[in-house]
C-alpha cells in the first residue's frame, strides 16, 4: 500500500512539473507577441456578413461641395467578391482631444472564394461631422490604421 501511494505521488509531481514548463513557454510566446494598438473609440455594431477589411494602404479626407466630409480609402481584402464597402464611425466617450476621429473600414464578405489578396477602394461621405473640432480621420482595418488629416481651409 505504501508503494502505491508513493508511486501515485511521484506520478502527480512529474505531471505537475510538466504543466509548469508548458506555462512558462506560453508566457514567453505571449511576451514576444506585439501588443494590440489602443484606439479612442469602440467599434459600432456591424451587420451580418460585414467585417473590417484586412489592410488600409492610403486614405484621404476633404470637405465636399455640399459641406459633407468626403472620405476615401484604399487597401486589400483576403479574396475577391467583397461588396457594399463603407465606413462605420466608432463610438467615442467624448470628443477626441487631438481632433482625430476614428472610423472602421468595412465591407460585406463573400460566401466563398479562393483566398487571394485583392485590392479594394472604399468611398463615403460624413454629413454632420463636427467641423469645429475635426482635424483628421483615422481609418482602421484588421491589421493597421492610417490617419488622414483635413487639409487647411
Amino acid at each position: 500500500m505504501r508503494c502505491v501511494i508513493l508511486a501515485v505521488g511521484l506520478f502527480a509531481a512529474l505531471g505537475l512539473s510538466a504543466c509548469d514548463s508548458s506555462k512558462t513557454d506560453d508566457t514567453k510566446a505571449a511576451a514576444a507577441a506585439p501588443a494590440a494598438p489602443k484606439y479612442f473609440g469602440r467599434s459600432a455594431q456591424m451587420y451580418a456578413g460585414q467585417e473590417m477589411i484586412d489592410k488600409v494602404d492610403t486614405a484621404t479626407v476633404k470637405v465636399g461641395k455640399g459641406g459633407a466630409l468626403e472620405m476615401m480609402a484604399s487597401g486589400s481584402v483576403g479574396m475577391p467578391g467583397y461588396n457594399k464597402s463603407g465606413f462605420l464611425q466608432r463610438i467615442n466617450p467624448g470628443a477626441p482631444k487631438d481632433g482625430i476621429y476614428e472610423v472602421d473600414v468595412v465591407a460585406d464578405k463573400p460566401a466563398s472564394g479562393a483566398a487571394a489578396p485583392t485590392p479594394i477602394a472604399v468611398k463615403g461621405a460624413w454629413s454632420g461631422y463636427p467641423a469645429d473640432r475635426l482635424k483628421g480621420v483615422k481609418f482602421i482595418s484588421k491589421t493597421n490604421s492610417v490617419t488622414a488629416m483635413l487639409p487647411p481651409a
